[in-house]
């Protein structure tokens, strides 16, 4: 039996012819197994690795794992990507109409909050000068009837008070008087707007324009003092120092009686604007005669 030489006895030819078996062992043993598994198109013969080929030697399995060609695709694959993709698109489009309509309402309702922490305050009527003092009326016959005082408004005015007894009510507002108290009279009685003949067979009335209680400004009130519960039926008993306590839904005004005048009918300067909260009460007079109008002035308590 030959022995067996080490590797350090091996020549370089024999070395060389050793790894070159090596390799075709390994390379047979590889396109075999590629044989069983089918992925062998063609294999060329195998050659004398100590001779240059003649020609290249195609090993389609490794030139497919180099260059591997794409599979195609399944009709009912492509069919579902495009679904896919058409449902991606749908869910963005409408993800965006989400982020856009948020903001609208987010707008929307920053706008409700800024209008609702700032209302609007309400602008008062202008203040339209009267031709006579309200309250005017004939003194009420034997059964108690009366009607609205037309003989104390001078001929050549009463087509200008006709047109101003349609002026418009203001809108309500949290600041209006509502209700009035004097003390030493026992009056308390609903103020309404308006002092026009309907407005004052329900309470004391308030003429259009006038301030509201307790700003600067002259605050008109007027009454009957015979018919319609004769609320101020004794305002001449009123003296300085006597309170007169106007009401709003808010709060409580306190003004205090100045001073008492009796004037004409036409006297209606008496209803011009002041620069201090002023309140002035407005009656016929004397009772059951009329021809006259008694006026207190009262200024606001500090």
């Amino acid at each position: 039996m030959a022995r067996r030489k080490s590797p350090e006895d091996l020549s370089v030819e024999e070395l060389r012819r050793l790894l070159v078996e090596k390799r075709r062992g390994a390379r047979k043993e590889r396109l075999e197994h590629y044989r069983r598994t089918g992925r062998v198109v063609s294999i060329a013969p195998d050659l004398n690795l100590d001779s240059p080929p003649s020609a290249p030697i195609i090993d389609t399995a490794e030139a497919g794992e180099a260059n591997p060609q794409p599979l195609p695709l399944n009709p009912r694959r492509r069919f579902l990507d495009r679904v896919l993709l058409g449902v991606e698109v749908l869910a963005v489009l409408g993800l965006v109409a989400v982020i856009f309509n948020g903001v609208g309402l987010l707008r929307t309702l920053n706008n409700e909050v800024v209008a609702a922490l700032n209302p609007e305050t309400p602008v008062p009527t202008p203040l339209v000068m009267a031709v006579v003092l309200p309250s005017g009326h004939t003194p009420p016959d034997a059964q108690g009837n009366t009607r609205p005082n037309d003989a104390e408004i001078p001929e050549h005015l009463r087509p200008m008070v006709q047109s101003l007894a349609n002026i418009p009510l203001p809108t309500p507002a949290p600041d209006q008087a509502v209700r009035i108290q004097i003390p030493a009279i026992n009056v308390d009685a609903p103020v309404v707007q308006g002092d026009g003949w309907e407005q004052l067979k329900k309470g004391v009335g308030q003429y259009i324009g006038s301030t509201p209680p307790g700003r600067d400004g002259n605050l008109v009130l007027s009454a009957h003092n015979d018919v319609y519960g004769e609320i101020f039926r004794y305002l001449d008993r009123l003296v300085p120092g006597d309170e007169v306590i106007i009401y709003t839904q808010q709060r409580q005004f306190t003004y205090i009686v100045d001073r008492t005048v009796l004037v004409e009918p036409t006297a209606v300067e008496v209803m011009a604007p002041t620069s201090s909260p002023t309140v002035t009460l407005i009656s016929c007079y004397p009772y059951l005669i009329n021809d006259q109008r008694i006026v207190v002035f009262a200024r606001l308590q500090n």
